[in-house]
């Protein structure tokens, strides 16, 4: 995540600044001005490619990819606003800090979300699924859930705290006490809205749990390699019709299909057929992992689900 909102900073204030000439500038190109002289786009743009490279680097690979995936795949406002309001929905209060800690806006956000959806796109466009796979698949997809849990090192602890819920106490009281996964109980212990793929990135034992809980039922402890969950279903959404979920769930089943290396491999097909060439020396060496087929870095994407580390694969 961290490269990805480092390239989206850089974006705006650096990479817009390249072909912008720094010699005999007008007022336009001059970004800052003293008795000693004016600072020029071009010199600022020079400036941060020394000092951030590889983000720059990045920066240029979000840029590219976007205007050229752009010109071959749509992606609607609509569709972008739908992610948005998935990722409000699922990071429920978490939402603005989750901004300000990674020095976003909607706006930015919204670009990656963008990017995201044109990736999945490319990547899916040549994988077909029958409608046989789509009503098996329909038959084992679960709603979303609300869910919030209470992390604790051992089996005795976790055993007091239950007794503490079923004493009356208030779950979010006893979260920012007790349990080790910080960063959710600040929220009271909320992970916020997993949906049907989200549950996947849970461990196992804690999938499971989810299966297993009704709205407004509490679990009991729930052993998993970080400790010990207290785990709580706060509230569901009903499972839509077939006619009514074909087209997401064709779409889903079909990124269900997708892993990282065949995001690369498209990545690269559509790179090469662009016939892209970089100007910038500095920056020639951007699209060499993509394009000679080595491991890239991650896109560093926001994720779509409100998981932490404690209760999520490595």
């Amino acid at each position: 995540m961290k490269k990805w909102i480092l390239s989206v900073s850089l974006v705006a204030g650096a990479v817009g600044l390249a072909g912008c000439s720094g010699n005999g500038a007008d007022d336009k190109d001059v970004v800052a001005t003293t008795k000693a002289g004016d600072i020029t786009k071009d010199e600022l743009y020079d400036s941060a490619k020394q000092k951030f490279t590889p983000q720059m680097e990045q920066a240029l690979q979000e840029l590219v990819y976007t205007k050229v995936l752009d010109e071959k795949y749509d992606v609607s406002k609509d569709e972008i606003n739908k992610k948005m309001d998935e990722a409000k929905e699922q990071l429920g209060d978490q939402f603005d800090m989750f901004l300000q800690q990674y020095n976003l806006d909607e706006k930015s956000f919204k670009e990656y979300l963008k990017l995201q959806l044109l990736q999945e796109k490319a990547a899916t466009s040549d994988i077909k699924v029958t409608d046989k796979e789509l009503k098996d698949y329909y038959e084992n997809w679960k709603g979303p859930i609300e869910v919030r849990h209470i992390l604790v090192e051992d089996e005795k602890t976790a055993k007091e705290v239950k007794k503490k819920l079923a004493d009356g106490d208030k779950f979010e009281d006893l979260a920012s006490e007790y349990s080790t996964d910080t960063a959710s109980a600040a929220n009271g212990g909320s992970l916020g809205w997993v949906d049907n793929a989200g549950r996947q990135s849970f461990v196992p034992e804690f999938s499971k749990a989810l299966d297993s809980l009704k709205k407004g039922e509490v679990s009991e402890p729930v052993k998993t390699d970080y400790g010990y969950h207290i785990i709580e279903v706060t509230d569901t959404k009903e499972k839509k019709p077939f006619k009514d979920m074909k087209k997401d769930l064709e779409q889903e089943l079909k990124l269900s299909k997708v892993d990282q290396s065949k995001i690369q491999e498209s990545m690269k097909d559509e790179i090469e057929k662009a016939d892209l060439k970089i100007k910038d020396k500095d920056l020639k060496d951007a699209f060499e992992q993509v394009l000679n087929g080595t491991p890239a870095p991650d896109a560093a994407a926001p994720e779509g689900n409100a998981t932490t580390d404690s209760d999520t694969k490595e």
